[in-house]
């Protein structure tokens, strides 16, 4: 490196001979670098004298390329464009935060709130990774997830986006007119089921027995392996739903669902934000976090 910076006086006269070059003018390489023609020219020339060749021919009017600035030009306009895009994605990377969430968070929380993410951090890009499963942020290189749970992971430190609340809900066309006074009518509606593989999530089993209501699943139903697809089955009308309060809450004041009985379970978990312990977490990531936080439910 030190053999480089004898041969080039500064790196201001690589910009000036790969403008002029591009260009075929030393006054337009100056608009485009916002100096002047003749500042373009003197750093030309220092280029020149220092290599010890001429890169250019110079006319009345124009400039041309002798065949050693040819050859240089070209091995100058690689070796620039490599660094425009390397500083390009350390730029976009300074912007960027990675989400991991589930398929129904991002349907049912996230994008109905992307709009004003977008406008309260309009130079932050961020990109969601719905997954079917809770990923490794660290092996995966993501920056923030949202994970269920108690908030104790021994990798991560977390913190509270809403508590873990559980009730049926339904579409308000669903049986219009039927009126559900008991769990017992409840359960002789049709029950829409999600049977995650990786995800394991309490089951109308699980839900009617903290409840005080035992059933027995006999495995009819529609049975569906995503969250988004179980709401929208609900959504349309196929059944009833356990619909978890953060993603479905704003359905309901929407007056898409409707809740059919009062009962509710809080479980004790709930659903939080989480980065990895050992790995800080970048400033513009902590603003995705932060606004995550502030729009608890």
């Amino acid at each position: 490196m030190q053999s480089l910076r004898r041969l080039i006086p500064s790196p201001g006269s690589l910009f000036a001979f790969e403008a002029a070059a591009r260009l075929g003018s030393f006054t337009a390489a100056g608009r485009e670098l916002n100096v002047t023609q003749a500042a373009v020219s003197f750093s030309v020339k220092n280029l020149e004298a220092s290599l010890g060749v001429a890169l250019f021919v110079r006319h009345h009017k124009r400039i041309e390329l002798t065949e050693i600035g040819e050859r240089f030009y070209h091995d100058v306009a690689i070796g620039l464009a490599h660094i425009r895009r390397s500083a390009d994605q350390l730029r976009r990377r300074d912007r960027h935060v990675t989400l991991s969430i589930s398929t129904g968070f991002a349907t049912y929380w996230m994008v109905p709130r992307l709009a004003a993410f977008r406008s309260a951090h309009p130079d932050i890009d961020l990109r969601c990774h719905t997954s079917d499963k809770d990923l490794d942020l660290l092996a995966e290189g993501l920056d923030l997830g949202i994970y269920r749970g108690d908030g104790a992971w021994p990798e991560y430190d977390s913190a509270l986006l809403a508590a873990e609340e559980i009730y049926p809900v339904c579409s308000p066309n669903y049986r219009r007119g039927t009126r559900i006074q008991s769990l017992a009518a409840l359960v002789r509606l049709d029950l829409i089921h999600l049977e995650e593989a990786f995800r394991p999530r309490p089951t109308w089993s699980d839900w009617l027995k903290a409840e005080g209501f035992q059933w027995r699943d006999d495995g009819a139903g529609l049975r569906l392996n995503d969250y988004a697809l179980v709401l929208q089955a609900a959504l349309e009308g196929e059944g009833v739903a356990l619909g978890w309060h953060h993603l479905v809450d704003d359905a309901i004041r929407r007056g898409r669902l409707v809740r059919p009985v009062g009962n509710r379970l809080v479980t004790g978990l709930g659903i939080h934000v989480v980065w990895p312990k050992r790995r800080s977490l970048s400033a513009t990531a902590a603003r995705v976090r932060d606004w995550l936080l502030s729009n608890r439910p």
